[in-house]
């Protein structure tokens, strides 16, 4: 499976444990930035890039890292057909994949050591979308206002 990673300064040690660390698994991982440390780097960019990246290559998932994950998830999620988690502990990165079928995790690099990072990245890539109906179902409504971004009806009380 190809793994795209992106990052900013903060998640940047991480991204290169990773990129290191899921080779060794057997990942196809492509770095998409950024190549060296900048103190006063943005993550909006490395996070689009790895976003459309995902979306481009069926199949593939994403990583985008930062200090807390929180600014990465956003940006991701802006991507249209990115469904971006942030995942604070194993259990809500096997939810995200379970439930979400979502296809990039946000991990917070000043959160968690390497070792635990990992293996929430892990985690993540080692889940698969449970298929269920209900999930299926709700994941089908996200899918329809990203593309009409007409808001549905609320149910009735």
């Amino acid at each position: 499976m190809r793994v795209y990673l992106g990052s900013d300064h903060a998640g940047y040690e991480l991204k290169v444990h990773l990129v290191s660390a899921l080779g060794l698994q057997g990942y196809e991982v492509v770095d998409v930035g950024p190549a060296k440390f900048d103190p006063d780097d943005d993550y909006p960019a490395y996070c689009f890039h790895t976003a459309a990246r995902v979306v481009g290559d069926r199949g593939s998932l994403g990583v985008v890292i930062g200090g807390s994950g929180n600014g990465e998830q956003i940006a991701a999620n802006k991507v249209p057909g990115v469904r971006a988690a942030l995942a604070w502990n194993q259990e809500t990165a096997q939810l995200a994949r379970e439930h979400n079928d979502a296809n990039v995790v946000a991990v917070g690099a000043r959160q968690h050591t390497l070792d635990e990072a990992t293996t929430l990245v892990t985690a993540f890539l080692t889940t698969s979308f449970s298929g269920n109906e209900r999930h299926a179902r709700r994941i089908a409504q996200v899918l329809e206002y990203d593309t009409t971004r007409e808001l549905p009806p609320l149910p009735e009380d």
